[in-house]
């Protein structure tokens, strides 16, 4: 990264100063390498501290550099894609959707929203909720819930697999011999909850991008995924038919 002085600009001087490091971010650094401290910066660029303060805070909400604890500032990985209007359809755990089991909890009674979503598969039987993490060059950028009733899954109790991942797994594989009709995925912006927050190094109350999916049978709603993506690490991706569904619909809490 050269030195650069910053000539008289219209636009704000850290918003141009944002504009010149992300170009040099593109060109002379790679994920994960760290970054000069902001003295050296400042002075190679010309600007006040609080300047560059300001354009390096820009470029972490937009995703470009992460500050970690004990290490300093450093480039960001590329953002993960979210499909959206996709028209392929496969269950949770097929085709390597790059999702990590963490655990999974029997008997827990989902929130009133997801209940409404699940219908009558729910109703009067158990909910196996399988927790799993997305991670991206060493970091989890998204934690989901994967609601499956016990009725979904009903050659399950004939599975010897204990409790934890093990089970989790047994969950997912009985889920992928149904035949699967269809799933249709809603996506809002939301706040980090403290659970969230804390799996994805993130502030409680730190945007995220919060994708309802509900995976359907001829039976009918067979699971429903309540997935929880860092806002400042993740893009929107359309798939065949590029549709955008706008409602008025309150969000699914997990």
């Amino acid at each position: 990264m050269g030195t650069t002085q910053l000539e008289t600009v219209p636009e704000p001087k850290y918003w141009h100063l944002k504009t010149v490091l992300s170009e040099a971010l593109d060109r002379d650094f790679s994920v994960g390498e760290v970054l000069p401290n902001e003295r050296e910066l400042a002075a190679r660029f010309g600007v006040a501290r609080a300047t560059l303060r300001q354009a390096l805070e820009q470029l972490e909400l937009e995703g470009r550099l992460q500050r970690r604890r004990g290490v300093g500032t450093t480039v960001a990985p590329p953002r993960v894609g979210v499909a959206v209007g996709s028209t392929g359809h496969s269950w949770p755990g097929e085709s390597a959707d790059g999702w990590e089991i963490v655990d999974v909890a029997g008997a827990v009674q989902p929130s009133a929203a997801v209940l409404k979503l699940l219908g009558g598969a729910a109703a009067d039987h158990p909910v196996h909720t399988v927790r799993r993490s997305r991670v991206s060059h060493g970091q989890a950028v998204a934690a989901e819930l994967l609601y499956v009733p016990a009725a979904s899954v009903p050659g399950l109790s004939a599975i010897d697999a204990p409790a934890g991942p093990a089970r989790a797994r047994a969950v997912l594989r009985e889920l992928q011999r149904l035949a699967l009709d269809g799933q249709d995925r809603s996506v809002e912006l939301g706040s980090a909850r403290a659970d969230d927050a804390k799996e994805l190094d993130r502030l409680p109350g730190a945007p995220v991008l919060v994708v309802t999916t509900r995976y359907f049978t001829a039976a009918g709603t067979a699971a429903v995924s309540v997935a929880t993506y860092r806002a400042d690490t993740c893009r929107l991706t359309f798939g065949d038919t590029g549709d955008v569904e706008i409602t008025h619909e309150a969000r699914v809490a997990s």
